[in-house]
């Protein structure tokens, strides 16, 4: 067996030894409804005290049930805001709309920008593309009402964590195929975006506990149904499928080096440049799954979210530089 563990940051290896990791790994899928019902109960964990307005929109569609908006606003912002349309953590499997709001606010509020949170449906009860479908919806949505609701409908960012970055990055070829008005920019944290689990990365993470191969194996099997192992899996399910990544936007794409996600996240990036896309990648030495989220306090944590947020600020202001 693998022991990533002797290779961890000392200051994430102590995080990760007191959090209530069982046989099954941090998220046992084993049984998914029991626990998403306990994630319900973990502490938010940072400050909620940003001067954020939250308000909750409903997009209508004929094709499919309404997708919930969990809108983010600063409320010191004026003039048209940027928007940065967001899809939350869980391997598709897990998670809400609201779950990031005690980190998210913050970032809001220093950016000013709006943030749209996305409630995607999660797998099994819907597999993919549903949640792409989902996310193609409230980018539409947002465009479309971005006049009335004061924001900037040229400056779209799309962006998603771990299972919402493989749904962000499914939603941008979407977008891309079917002419819908190209996003600013993806911005995609260890995204979760190939079924396959053939890579080095994939068999080598097993033991460190937060998503390990197993726990990757049974999302993606929830996620795709009878076609998990079949070629019959289109790249609105799995991005990394896209034969062609050209006409994407500017990326950014950022990962651990212990994250089992590493090795197809490191493809994309490289695959997307080899396409004429624009991509900054970060690689974080000795860093877990989700790193930032679990000890956002150590330094490798803090220099994630900072090159984040300076990723996004470049992006936002480039684009309201040619606008003046």
């Amino acid at each position: 067996m693998n022991d990533h563990r002797r290779s961890l940051d000392p200051e994430l290896a102590d995080v990760l030894h007191a959090l209530p990791i069982g046989p099954a790994g941090l998220f046992d899928l084993t049984d998914i409804p029991a626990t998403r019902e306990a994630l319900k109960s973990w502490p938010a964990g940072q400050d909620e005290s940003a001067a954020v307005d939250v308000a909750e929109h409903r997009v209508g569609r004929s094709d499919g049930p309404d997708v919930l908006i969990h809108l983010l606003r600063p409320q010191a912002a004026t003039g048209p805001l940027p928007v940065l349309l967001w899809f939350h953590g869980g391997g598709q499997v897990l998670g809400f709309a609201a779950q990031d709001d005690s980190w998210l606010k913050p970032l809001c509020a220093a950016i000013g920008c709006a943030i749209a949170s996305v409630e995607y449906r999660l797998a099994p009860e819907t597999p993919a593309p549903g949640a792409a479908e989902d996310g193609f919806a409230a980018y539409q949505w947002v465009g479309r009402e971005a006049g009335r609701l004061g924001l900037d409908d040229t400056r779209i960012g799309i962006a998603g964590q771990s299972g919402g970055g493989g749904v962000a990055a499914a939603a941008a070829l979407l977008i891309r195929d079917r002419a819908a008005g190209a996003p600013l920019f993806q911005s995609l944290l260890y995204p979760m975006i190939d079924d396959r689990n053939v890579t080095a990365s994939t068999h080598e993470i097993t033991d460190v506990g937060i998503w390990d191969r197993a726990t990757n194996i049974l999302a993606w099997q929830a996620i795709l149904g009878e076609r998990y192992g079949t070629d019959d899996v289109s790249p609105y399910s799995a991005p990394a499928r896209a034969v062609d990544l050209g006409g994407l936007p500017p990326t950014f794409i950022a990962v651990g080096e212990l994250d089992c996600f590493r090795d197809e996240d490191l493809d994309f990036a490289v695959r997307l440049q080899q396409h004429g896309v624009p991509v900054e990648l970060h690689l974080y030495p000795g860093a877990y799954h989700a790193f930032d989220l679990f000890a956002p306090q150590s330094r490798l944590g803090m220099s994630l979210r900072q090159n984040w947020l300076g990723y996004l600020s470049r992006q936002f202001s480039a684009q309201d530089r040619l606008r003046s």
